[in-house]
């Protein structure tokens, strides 16, 4: 892979790493077991305790907090789990799933509405109908969503409080909604087309230490790209620069914002046999991330979103 070599996280695999791939797997397993339950039930979502950002000097003069926010997976019976982030990359899953009912689900993207740095919620789609959710069922915010094949919050893109919601149509044209602080969003402004050219679009903050949130995408030859944010409702990103190849290891890229506390978004990687793996986020445009290290073992794949 260019730029990056492969290294392992140094845990002893029979703690943190082992401990977190056996969740993962246990998840799948409890999830399949009462999804003739959840099938019934209307969803429900219980969230981990808001995390606090931690905006370092490195990140002191950003106009937003760095996110800090919990790991959600969503499995096939439509059980949704989280993962606390407690320090240099590590995730410790939560004792209770965060919520069930979401096999009709998809395109699940975390959002702050305050502005805090912490996640208040998600959006999600069901049926071509945009849902959020922040405790409890999901409220219905309209139809037409079927038409987008790729939606994520890449946090505040649009320069005011809320984060804000990017989606991409069946033409590989993007557009931009702005959140209003309530879940409720904005009518749309087109970024731009050309953006079917992407398999993975992830990003959730800033990656290089000038306040603005930023986006990734991979294209179809495995390379990544950097889309550096401008704070600019109407034009959010600037032109796209190379980071590197070697990305179509992966069959998932998300990012929760800040995993290893130091005011900078990370990114996470799930390879094909289901590992995950962290690159941590340097801050400099040139180089966003540093090579990739092991956060969790095989068992990863159980999950059909992260989030």
């Amino acid at each position: 892979m260019e730029h990056y070599v492969a290294k392992t996280s140094g845990l002893n695999r029979t703690g943190t790493l082992s401990r977190i791939t056996v969740a993962a797997i246990t998840a799948a397993l409890v999830g399949t077991t009462t999804a003739a339950v959840a099938a019934d039930a209307p969803p429900s979502f219980t969230p981990g305790a808001e995390q606090a950002s931690n905006a370092t000097a490195f990140a002191a003069a950003a106009a937003v907090p760095t996110p800090r926010n919990y790991l959600y997976g969503v499995n096939s019976a439509g059980t949704i789990w989280g993962y606390k982030p407690v320090g240099g990359g590590t995730l410790q899953r939560l004792a209770d799933n965060s919520g069930t009912g979401w096999t009709s689900h998809k395109h699940f993207t975390q959002v702050d509405l305050d502005g805090n740095g912490g996640s208040n919620g998600f959006y999600a789609v069901r049926s071509g109908r945009l849902h959020y959710t922040d405790v409890g069922a999901p409220r219905d915010l309209g139809g037409g969503w079927q038409v987008y094949n790729e939606i994520i919050s890449a946090g505040n893109t649009g320069g005011a409080t809320s984060d804000d919601l990017i989606a991409r149509d069946g033409s590989g044209v993007l557009w931009h909604y702005l959140g209003y602080g309530n879940g409720n969003l904005a009518p749309r402004y087109r970024v731009g087309s050309g953006w079917n050219a992407y398999t993975q679009i992830a990003g959730k903050g800033d990656l290089t230490r000038d306040g603005k949130a930023d986006l990734v995408a991979r294209d179809k030859s495995g390379a990544l790209w950097l889309y550096k944010g401008t704070g600019n409702y109407k034009v959010p990103f600037t032109s796209r620069t190379r980071i590197g190849s070697g990305w179509n290891a992966y069959n998932a890229l998300v990012s929760t914002g800040d995993l290893t506390f130091d005011g900078v978004a990370d990114l996470v990687a799930r390879d094909k046999s289901g590992a995950l793996w962290l690159y941590k986020g340097t801050g400099k445009a040139s180089a966003p991330y540093s090579g990739r290290v092991q956060i969790g073992t095989n068992g990863w794949n159980s999950f059909r979103e992260l989030f």
